[in-house]
């Protein structure tokens, strides 16, 4: 897939902005805090409908502006598209895919399909299972926009079943109320296990292979997915569910006393080994980011396999932080077949001859 066209009217530091991209490779230059990020990060909300920046969508509008409309151009496997997202300081968000109007972010989740790298992911390995989490859900929502209707459900539940623990802590009268929303509880978390347990098993071998290539074979990449429901990989939805429900069952006092659920795919984690040592206590700076770019490259190869299509992929500012050699074997493994965004301070990172078969944008300021 491409993208072709982007407009911003009053997106983050943007009045107004119109650009039109190359269909390989686009490179934006500047210093820092001048504007380059928030072309990405417009390019990223159109895909999946959040910011990687912040969790308040308000913080999107400029200054002083009352509301934001970003619209995107482009094709697909499904043909010519164009999206336009607006977003006013009240929340209210309204959505149209080629002139129809849209009711939810998931009726256009796989329009415009993007995989970011940013410096923050380089902490996918050492950072907490909160960031591992949000990681997979991301990608999976965008390949399965069931995945994301099913997310958001579980989510609402989890609220709902933690408040009312917290309400039995003071009216043990009101316990009786909890099975409703166990059932509820294992029936969507299920769902979710169920969908990342298969994304894993497609997603994992590309990883490794991924890392075998960066490393010209010296190291082995292993990805395991920590769940406190399931501990083995092929089990039905109902045998998932059904466990999920017995571990309710044996956690019910240690829940009723602390007043929150601690079983389900919330607290569920990705852990990563490389030669059999667990990389994010044991692996060096160098091994670690590795192993989050063996991630995104089968990120790549993952969504090209789900939907057809290669997704976008935009490189927020990671030129300098790989060394030589993961910038060469990055660059190279998109080059002429992904449309790719690029973000630097400094365009001498990258090789001359792809300079050449690009588009090259100055940042200063909001100006380009």
């Amino acid at each position: 897939m491409l993208i072709d066209k982007i407009a911003l009217l009053n997106f983050r530091n943007y009045q107004t902005l119109t650009l039109s991209f190359h269909d390989k490779l686009n490179l934006f230059v500047g210093d820092n805090a001048q504007g380059k990020t928030n072309i990405l990060e417009a390019i990223y909300y159109s895909g999946t409908g959040r910011s990687h920046r912040t969790n308040k969508d308000a913080d999107l509008i400029k200054w002083n502006e009352n509301y934001f409309i970003l619209k995107i151009s482009g094709e697909n496997l499904h043909g010519r598209f164009v999206l336009e997202i607006g977003l006013n300081r009240e929340g209210k968000k309204k959505i149209k895919l080629n002139g129809v109007q849209k009711k939810r972010t998931g009726d256009i989740l796989g329009t415009v399909k993007v995989i970011l790298f940013s410096p923050e992911d380089l902490t996918l390995v050492k950072g907490s299972p909160v960031v591992r989490r949000k990681f997979i859900d991301t990608e999976i929502s965008q390949i399965s926009p069931g995945y994301y209707y099913n997310l958001l459900k579980y989510q609402r539940i989890l609220v709902q079943r933690n408040a009312l623990l917290k309400d039995i802590k003071m009216n043990k009268n009101l316990a009786d109320n909890l099975s409703v929303w166990d059932r509820q509880l294992a029936l969507f978390g299920a769902k979710l296990i169920y969908k990342k347990l298969d994304v894993l098993k497609k997603l994992t071998p590309l990883t490794r292979l991924m890392h075998r290539k960066i490393t010209n074979g010296k190291e082995e990449l292993e990805t395991r997915y920590i769940s406190n429901v399931v501990d083995k990989d092929n089990l039905s939805l109902e045998e998932i569910e059904k466990l999920f429900l017995e571990k309710i069952a044996a956690n019910r006092d240690e829940e009723l006393d602390r007043g929150i659920t601690i079983i389900g795919p919330h607290r569920d984690d990705l852990v990563f080994y490389i030669n059999g040592k667990e990389v994010k206590h044991y692996g060096s700076q160098g091994q670690q980011r590795s192993c989050s770019l063996s991630i995104k490259l089968a990120e790549l190869e993952l969504v090209k396999g789900e939907t057809g299509e290669y997704p976008l992929l935009l490189l927020d500012d990671v030129m300098s932080e790989l060394d030589e050699d993961r910038r060469q074997y990055l660059l190279e493994s998109v080059q002429s077949k992904i449309q790719t965004f690029i973000t630097t301070t400094d365009a001498s990172l990258l090789a001359e001859n792809l300079k050449k078969n690009a588009s090259l944008f100055t940042v200063r300021e909001g100006i380009i």
